[in-house]
C-alpha cells in the first residue's frame, strides 16, 4: 500500500512540474524575460491576460502573483478559430 501511495505522489509531483513549465510566447507578459512586478495584487492571486497571436487566434493566459510581487505564467489556452 505504501508503494502505491509513493508512486502516486511521484506521478502527481511530475505532473505538477510539467504543468508549471508553460513557456512565454510573443505577446505574453513575461516574454523575453520581462521582469514584471505588481504593486497592489495580493500574493497567490491570479489574473488573465488575453491577446491575439500572429495567426489571428486568441490566446488566454493565467498568471499567478508570487510573494515577491513577480508573476508566473501557469496556464495558456489558444482558440481554435483563426
Amino acid at each position: 500500500m505504501k508503494t502505491i501511495i509513493s508512486a502516486a505522489l511521484i506521478t502527481l509531483a511530475a505532473a505538477s512540474a510539467s504543468f508549471a513549465a508553460v513557456q512565454p510566447i510573443p505577446g505574453s507578459i513575461t516574454y523575453d524575460n520581462a521582469n514584471v512586478q505588481l504593486e497592489k495584487a495580493p500574493a497567490g492571486s491570479t489574473f488573465f491576460h488575453t491577446f491575439a497571436n500572429g495567426d489571428g487566434r486568441d490566446v488566454r493566459e493565467i498568471y499567478k502573483v508570487n510573494a515577491d510581487k513577480s508573476v508566473t505564467l501557469v496556464n495558456r489556452q489558444i482558440s481554435n478559430a483563426s
